[in-house]
């Protein structure tokens, strides 16, 4: 089996990486692993720092010697040009779970957003369409912008989501690019949709990940402010979180290229409570002037101090689509057939990821 695994320095396809090699080891001859070079890095070093990193799986570290022997790592820069390290070489499957996430709403930043997103899976999946058995694609639970009720797996029916972002547009847009020229080229698609990524929550250490991100964006925040001015926090009474551990996601990702599934969403069966997972990141970065209310607050409603302003004229712009999002219900009995969502308390374990970022004073980790 050839398997090529795009942004295996993510947060999300490193895990995916230590996961195919676990789960899928005997039957892997090759993995290939696109790696853009850096300053002080090239490719190769990269793939080795992540693969023999303390936060790899124990199979990956007691199996390094055989597992560096399957994978080939290229230069990002020859990916759109597979002739030069394919060979004769098929691939039985394309996972591309490269992405840019960016969540900005400024109309100046959606071109970069869909060209980094959108043009970029055409690019490659016209590029490797002679050269895939079954392309995966690891989209994002929040393509289907917020409508809000009872989630399914199969978005195609969602024509115009109400997207809080470009970031979601972009990925619902390629999406529904792959599933059409997919079935032009009689190339099976695969799309499958994690919520919000945290920590790992098998192995040890637990809570580990590699990049902080969304709400750890809004720890980082109040935790890095030395200010004890007030700030009143917009959110909704009803309004969740869907937060998945990225190790799950990892797992059921590399279980099931393999399966007929076409769409599937790997969320929790719960959404976390805005306002009391709030309270709990506050409560454990030592902040607790705040207060929530459900209006919209901005220049012309006018700031109750320097904190607040800086709040929502920076993380706040883009994280208060969320935390004001309609309440959405997940249908997980396909994804729960496949591998069981670990059972905890959600807020806890939102608090405990904090509290693990916390210690390691939010700084992600550089592969």
């Amino acid at each position: 089996m050839n398997i090529l695994l795009t942004g295996a320095t993510g947060t999300l396809g490193s895990r995916v990486l230590f996961s195919l090699l676990e789960l899928r080891f005997q039957s892997i001859d090759n993995i290939y692993l696109p790696v853009r070079k850096k300053t002080s890095v090239g490719p190769e070093q990269r793939i080795k720092n992540v693969v023999s990193s303390e936060f790899a799986t124990d199979f990956v570290k007691k199996n390094l010697p055989e597992v560096l022997k399957k994978i080939v790592t290229v230069d990002a820069e020859e990916l759109l040009n597979p002739a030069s390290f394919l060979g004769n070489n098929k691939l039985d499957y394309f996972i591309h779970s490269a992405g840019y996430v960016n969540l900005s709403t400024d109309p100046a930043a959606k071109e970069e957003i869909f060209n980094q997103n959108l043009q970029f899976t055409k690019d490659i999946f016209n590029t490797y369409c002679s050269h895939i058995v079954k392309f995966v694609y690891i989209s994002t639970a929040f393509a289907a912008g917020n409508i809000g009720g009872l989630l399914h797996n199969d978005y195609t029916n969602i024509k115009n989501g109400n997207y809080r972002n470009h970031y979601e547009a972009s990925k619902h847009a390629s999406e529904k690019f792959l599933l059409k020229a997919g079935k032009a080229k009689n190339i099976p698609i695969q799309i499958l949709r994690p919520s919000v990524l945290g920590g790992n929550i098998y192995g040890s250490p637990n809570y580990f990940i590699s990049k902080y991100m969304v709400f750890y964006l809004f720890a980082k925040f109040f935790h890095n402010s030395s200010s004890k001015d007030a700030i009143r926090i917009t959110t909704k009474t009803d309004t969740g979180l869907n937060i998945i551990p990225t190790d799950y996601a990892a797992q059921v990702i590399a279980m099931v290229i393999s399966t007929e599934i076409q769409q599937l969403n790997i969320v929790n069966s719960k959404e976390t409570n805005m306002k009391k997972g709030i309270a709990k990141i506050l409560k454990v970065v030592g902040f607790s002037n705040f207060s929530f209310t459900e209006d919209k607050i901005n220049t012309s409603t006018g700031f109750s101090s320097k904190l607040e302003e800086f709040y929502y004229e920076t993380i706040g712009l883009h994280l208060h689509p969320y935390m004001t999002s309609k309440p959405n219900e997940w249908d997980t009995s396909l994804l729960e057939s496949i591998l069981p969502i670990p059972n905890y308390n959600l807020v806890d374990y939102l608090s405990e990821t904090v509290a693990f970022a916390k210690a390691k004073n939010f700084r992600n980790q550089k592969w």
